[in-house]
């Protein structure tokens, strides 16, 4: 798993050459391990500490934030698209976070009574690690630095998507070359982050958005955390004009409304990315 030195991608004397190693990673597997990224450790085991408080509650309690049917947020699985729907293995709180006239506060639980004050810390300490890296990801490109984050973030079919890992029962791999390669969690403060479906299309294909899973522990559990940081829903997604050329044609037609595409697909077992490709 290739490690990024996010502090050494804003600085002058060392950005370059950090830049290209993104960019290995970046078409190679489609993620990296970040340190050096400007969050504690205390404050990351905070996060986990609040998470894992919140699903050692009674279920009387978390019931209190179930998500409706019909919506992806609140306490709950999946949401049930067809008979024939296989459920994952998971029990999941799930919030938009960003911008914030979208919170449903109603559904942000109040135990732990710290939980929503770490949560708002954690996603406002997320934003400038976002912004750092999709700069840098335009950069190994040679495109204009803001190509990738001139959208408002929202909320893998993402930008990119951060995660927080359980720091002792590993659990999510992603398949390179054929081969599924499992993520360590010998670095128990790093931020994994992989490549979404929406940075493929937009750098047309250079970047590949991962395909990954989680392979389930009978013995103990595994608590993660993931941030999906997307576009605004409003605006359609395409390759940018500076990785379209002769050598390298239009891979990907204009994405619309990708989001509401992303969960009737991911049920099925299927990529949505696949029904943009030209």
């Amino acid at each position: 798993m290739p490690v990024i030195d996010i502090g050494r991608l804003t600085s002058p004397s060392t950005s370059r050459e950090e830049i290209e190693k993104l960019h290995s990673a970046l078409i190679s597997c489609g993620c990296f391990m970040s340190i050096n990224h400007g969050i504690t450790g205390v404050f990351l085991d905070q996060v986990r500490s609040v998470t894992a408080q919140f699903f050692a509650l009674p279920m009387e309690e978390k019931l209190k934030y179930s998500r409706a049917a019909d919506s992806t947020e609140g306490y709950g699985n999946d949401m049930i698209l067809s008979e024939d729907q296989i459920l994952d293995w998971t029990d999941r709180l799930y919030h938009v976070v960003s911008p914030e006239d979208k919170r449903q506060l109603q559904l942000w639980p109040e135990k732990p009574e710290i939980f929503r004050e770490i949560l708002q810390e954690y996603t406002t300490k997320l934003k400038v690690i976002v912004e750092v890296v999709l700069k840098a990801m335009a950069r190994s490109l040679n495109l204009e630095e803001n190509c990738f984050s001139g959208q408002k973030p929202h909320a893998d079919g993402s930008a990119i998507t951060i995660v927080l890992q359980d720091k002792e029962v590993e659990g999510l791999q992603f398949l390179n070359d054929d081969q599924w390669f499992r993520v360590p969690v010998q670095l128990p403060h790093a931020l994994l982050i992989n490549v979404g479906d929406h940075i493929e299309v937009m750098s047309n294909g250079v970047f590949k958005s991962p395909v990954h899973r989680v392979v389930t522990n009978s013995e103990r559990e595994r608590t993660s955390v993931a941030v999906f940081c997307t576009p605004d829903p409003d605006n359609d997604i395409e390759p940018v004009d500076g990785v379209v050329s002769e050598t390298r044609p239009r891979l990907y037609k204009k994405m619309e409304d990708y989001q509401s595409k992303y969960l009737q697909y991911y049920q099925k077992g299927r990529r949505p990315i696949e029904s943009v490709k030209i």
